[in-house]
């Protein structure tokens, strides 16, 4: 029942923009931001905000916005955050996560990461279609973005550390990883399924590559320009 009641928080068009506009940020946000995002006032933005972490898919602290701190630097405010944790409703009842660990377990013990590997690449071509590869970051956000990864452009960090970092290439991160509870269980085994399956997504890109990079709390693959489209 409570996953059904925090997901039909959701329901209130106003409450969803809200979340959606907290979540895709991957920060603290203030309520005064995600009032002007959700294009509301801030009192109906606050109360909406509080629904939501009473319902458990916000989680609510308080910081200095300003950047400042000491005497003039002004009151703490109440910021959003999304929550750890998953949400999911099945009618009637059904425990595929179990399924998945088993098989994972399963898989590992039996040293079958090369032919899962081999099984996401296919699976990633045929849920592209008929369409091609991937002939840009943009192109690539897109798939990501269809598939749950809540992908965001970010500034790659150097390698060598003299070289500026405004000048760095940009890169695709992703928030989420549609496998997160399996893949925290067996993460060698899920996260080389994963880059797989992606790779199959882009379609042997030559402007674009998924390579693992795992960051806490994001997806362990990034998504950057293929050295060969480097210019």
């Amino acid at each position: 029942m409570e996953d059904i009641e925090a997901i039909a928080a959701l329901q209130d068009p106003v409450r969803r923009r809200l979340y959606e506009y907290v979540v895709a940020q991957g920060r603290d946000v203030g309520r005064n931001e995600a009032a002007e995002a959700a294009g509301v006032a801030r009192t109906l933005a606050a109360h909406h905000l509080d629904r939501l972490t009473e319902a458990g898919l916000l989680e609510s602290g308080s910081r200095r916005l300003t950047g400042r701190s000491g005497p003039g630097a002004g009151r703490p405010a109440k910021v959003y955050r999304r929550a750890p944790g998953e949400r999911s409703v099945s009618l009637p009842a059904r425990d595929y996560r179990t399924a998945a660990e088993l098989l994972a377990e399963a898989a590992e013990l039996a040293g079958l990461d090369a032919g899962l590997c081999a099984a996401a690449r296919r699976r990633g071509e045929s849920l592209r279609e008929a369409t091609g590869p991937c002939g840009s970051l943009e192109e690539a956000m897109e798939v990501l973005a269809a598939r749950g990864y809540e992908p965001h452009l970010e500034a790659a960090e150097a390698a060598d550390a003299s070289v500026d970092a405004t000048a760095a290439a940009t890169v695709i991160r992703m928030r989420n990883c549609p496998f997160h509870a399996v893949a925290e269980r067996f993460p060698p085994l899920v996260c080389g399924m994963n880059l797989a399956l992606l790779e199959g997504l882009l379609g042997g890109s030559d402007a674009v590559r998924a390579r693992m990079d795992a960051r806490p709390g994001e997806c362990c693959v990034v998504v950057e320009p293929s050295k060969n489209n480097d210019h």
